[in-house]
């Protein structure tokens, strides 16, 4: 999981749960999980090209950090043509692993 992705996770959660924050700790507590950083200033052109501009972090997370999988229901990154890291949907990770 990327830093950037730990991140937008807390700033959802204050935004739209405040009063489940505290679950939201516990899960990641309990969630297995490596953490990829996430870095600062990222160069466009460096790394494929993705529609939604704020994807780019967690795609070139996952690209910097070599993770073999991103588990995602964003259709923008169903629309990359990369090998690695292979794209698949939360249901497909279940069925698969």
């Amino acid at each position: 999981m990327s830093s950037y992705g730990i991140d937008e996770i807390h700033i959802v959660f204050q935004r739209k749960f405040k009063d489940k924050c505290l679950i939201l700790e516990k899960f990641l507590s309990k969630f297995s999980f490596e953490l990829v950083y996430t870095p600062k200033n990222i160069e466009e052109g460096s790394f494929p090209e993705i529609r939604d501009v704020k994807d780019l972090p967690i795609l070139a997370s996952a690209i910097l950090g070599d993770v073999d999988i991103i588990v995602t229901g964003d259709k923008d990154f169903f629309a990359l043509d990369i090998d690695k890291p292979e794209i698949v949907s939360a249901k497909d990770f279940l069925e698969r692993y």
